[in-house]
């Protein structure tokens, strides 16, 4: 029974969602083009990813996101372009997205600063049809919506400096919402559901062959609480990264990331969740692959392991 009614939640949800809620995931701190489109070839390299998301195993309907993610410098490292394609599943609901992202980088001496914009394309429907309907006669759960398509857009700074980065972004500018009478989503553009994202962190260089990388990522929006994630990270001979991560949304997260070879990366990160939800699932995992087309020695981001 209670993750019967965990399930009609979940399938709930979509409707009173608007697209400025940023994406979840454990691993923006190896990719955060997801997070932030200025951050489009700052690896100065072809970068190619893949990532893969189960978050609260056990439950019935529980989200699960698929992502793919490329992006490489042009111009001679002053334009970077990228590409996002993720496919949700929530309930009910499937969500697949397409986010394209523009980068303009301006060296300022020893740092540099970009500016990026995203432009996507989300498609959205609901197997209605699928829920268990406590209440027989509703009628809103007779008939699947249609597959429905939105714009949305992004943007974002990124600023490094050696060891120091700071990133600022608005992951989604338009919103949307369901309308049952029109049987269709209807797009909102309201700034105060805006979420601000702001992502800094410094690379220590704790002896020849450790690194330490803390860092703190805070999401803000008026009249919502404010979130935020502090990590550290250790880096052993540039090829073996362990760290952790705590969330004020009463969730901690372990990850590990292992370098095959100069191209070739592979991370895994667990999340337990100890909050009222954390006693009905068994934590939240997530798998990435990366692989690098060219490496490059003198790294431009700090990020780059």
């Amino acid at each position: 029974m209670k993750k019967l009614l965990l399930f009609q939640l979940l399938a709930i949800l979509p409707l009173s969602l608007s697209a400025q809620v940023p994406p979840v995931t454990n691993q923006y701190i190896l990719n955060p083009i997801t997070l932030n489109p200025a951050y489009a070839g700052n690896r100065g390299a072809l970068n190619i990813a893949a990532f893969y998301r189960h978050q609260w195993a056990g439950i019935t309907g529980a989200p699960r996101t698929v992502a793919f993610a490329v992006d490489a410098p042009v111009l001679a490292n002053k334009l970077g372009l990228g590409l996002v394609i993720t496919n949700d599943h929530l309930g009910v609901t499937k969500e697949n997205q397409v986010q394209s992202s523009f980068a303009y980088r301006i060296n300022m001496g020893e740092g540099s600063l970009s500016f990026g914009l995203g432009f996507g394309l989300l498609t959205t429907n609901t197997a209605w049809s699928d829920l268990i309907v406590i209440d027989p006669g509703d009628e809103y759960y007779l008939i699947d919506s249609r597959v429905f398509a939105v714009p949305d857009f992004s943007f974002g700074t990124y600023y490094s400096y050696k060891n120091y980065f700071f990133g600022f972004s608005i992951p989604r500018l338009l919103g949307y919402q369901f309308d049952f009478n029109r049987n269709k989503y209807s797009i909102v553009v309201e700034p105060s559901e805006y979420y601000y994202l702001f992502n800094t962190g410094y690379l220590f260089n704790l002896s020849a062959k450790t690194r330490l990388l803390t860092s703190t990522l805070v999401s803000f929006s008026p009249g919502e609480k404010l979130l935020y994630d502090v990590s550290a990270h250790i880096s052993i001979l540039d090829r073996f990264w362990i760290g952790g991560t705590y969330r004020s949304t009463n969730s901690v997260n372990a990850l590990c990331q292992f370098s095959i070879n100069n191209q070739f990366k592979i991370a895994y990160s667990y999340e337990y969740d100890f909050g009222p939800i954390g006693t009905y699932n068994s934590g939240s995992h997530e798998i990435m692959l990366r692989y690098e087309f060219r490496y490059t020695v003198n790294a431009i981001s700090p990020l780059i392991f």
